[in-house]
């Protein structure tokens, strides 16, 4: 019996991935894989728009709550762990739909990364200018060296901006070089991208950060903070805590954190649309679309059926 084809939902926060995700497993048979970095910690609810268990429709989920924020999240983890889960759903007889916008999982999971080695005493050497010159410094050299591979990373995210700069030094090309070249994804993966009109998006992003706020993004970070939040790597820099965390160390009035965290979330979408856009292999579709999980499986019928001419 051929194993199901896993279908990719990525692209732009906010754009409706999540919605599309669990319309297509639910019509499809399916189960959700989660590829969206951030969710993968306990806790990191209300500011990472994850669905409670009571919006999952009853779909089994994957990749959701499997760190705590103490840990450090990798790209070359995730890769693992989420490919035994694909594999393992589809050995069910059940389609993995993978969901989520982080641009560099997606690639270590769809393309097979195989990702170049660590040097110690160069990784230390940038983690010192990290701590002694601040996020900004390690962020401008990259761009200086790099710039394509600053542009793909948070400039907040001193930890993968460091590891870049180590692939930079160790391999004397581009931290994108490293990566594979794009061909058939990995299990003939369907990859769908959703977008919206960008004004549209941006409406979006506000309400969307203005409900963080309201439903208790604030109290939310306490409690990370009780259980080791400050303390993490990457946890903490993740766009609307990092803001909160600002906040609570007095550096500007709450406004201006939500403020900050609607800026940094746009910020963000510009980056991952312009990064998924370069990928000649996803089938776009636009989120304000009616009935958008069967205006999905058409484009996909449409474009098998155009394969197998």
């Amino acid at each position: 019996m051929t194993s199901p084809v896993p279908i990719a939902v990525v692209g732009p926060t906010a754009t409706g991935k999540s919605d599309l995700a669990l319309d297509l497993a639910e019509r499809l048979g399916g189960e959700i894989v989660n590829i969206d970095a951030m969710q993968l910690y306990r806790g990191m609810d209300i500011g990472t728009a994850k669905l409670a268990p009571a919006e999952r429709r009853g779909i089994p989920h994957h990749q959701l709550d499997v760190l705590d924020v103490t840990q450090t999240a990798t790209v070359a983890n995730y890769q693992q762990a989420a490919v035994r889960d694909v594999e393992a759903i589809a050995a069910r007889g059940a389609v993995p739909v993978i969901v989520g916008g982080s641009m560099m999982y997606v690639q270590s999971l769809l393309d097979e990364w195989s990702f170049p080695a660590t040097d110690a005493s160069v990784r230390a050497r940038w983690e010192a200018v990290l701590a002694e010159k601040g996020v900004a410094a390690v962020h401008a050299e990259l761009s200086r060296v790099d710039p394509d591979a600053a542009a793909s990373i948070l400039p907040t995210d001193g930890r993968r901006l460091v590891r870049a700069l180590e692939v930079v030094e160790i391999t004397g090309r581009p931290f994108a070089a490293s990566a594979p070249r794009i061909g058939e994804p990995r299990w003939g993966t369907h990859i769908v991208g959703v977008d919206r009109d960008t004004a549209a998006l941006d409406d979006r992003i506000r309400l969307r950060t203005r409900l963080m706020f309201e439903q208790g993004l604030v109290d939310e970070v306490r409690g990370l903070i009780d259980v080791g939040l400050r303390e993490g790597v990457t946890a903490p820099r993740a766009i609307g805590y990092a803001q909160v965390l600002a906040w609570l160390d007095g550096e500007y009035d709450l406004a201006e954190a939500e403020e900050r965290t609607f800026i940094g979330t746009r910020r963000y979408v510009r980056r991952q649309r312009s990064w998924f856009r370069r990928d000649p292999r996803i089938h776009w579709v636009d989120g304000n679309t009616p009935d958008l999980a069967d205006a999905t499986i058409r484009t996909l019928d449409e474009t098998r059926t155009l394969g197998e001419r």
